[in-house]
């Protein structure tokens, strides 16, 4: 099964330094994305400080990387999401579900350290696009 690189020119960041990852891949009827972050368009982390619009930016991302595998947020089976402070659990929770207003994908969320100190949210996911 042939595998493909997702990557969207939003998150194509220069001259942010290149990681040995890819933001997404897709392979059968499967999707894959990376731990997306807040990172904005220059590839700088946005709000600084603000959980809430670091989940939607991050959620933002994640939408990109599914749609350049034409796939959609409705095609995610499961999330795992990674906070700085589990105590921005509940406003992470808010915004996650304005994402996913209706049967929302299986989740994990868990407390952890992240890649850069200004980062408070990383979310992942995998999509089905078989069945369409």
């Amino acid at each position: 099964m042939p595998r493909k690189t997702l990557t969207p020119a939003s998150l194509d960041f220069q001259p942010r330094p290149k990681f040995p990852y890819s933001p997404g891949a897709a392979g059968g009827d499967m999707v894959y994305t990376a731990g997306q972050v807040a990172w904005d368009s220059t590839g700088q982390v946005a709000a600084i400080g603000d959980v809430r619009a670091q989940t939607v930016q991050t959620l933002k991302n994640v939408q990109s990387v599914l749609e350049e595998a034409g796939a959609t947020l409705d095609d995610v089976l499961k999330c795992n999401v990674y906070l700085k402070d589990i105590d921005d659990f509940q406003t992470m929770n808010e915004e996650f579900a304005k994402f996913f207003p209706q049967d929302p994908p299986a989740r994990t969320t868990v407390q952890t350290r992240l890649c850069e100190p200004e980062m408070l949210v990383e979310i992942e996911a995998i999509a089905y696009v078989g069945d369409r």
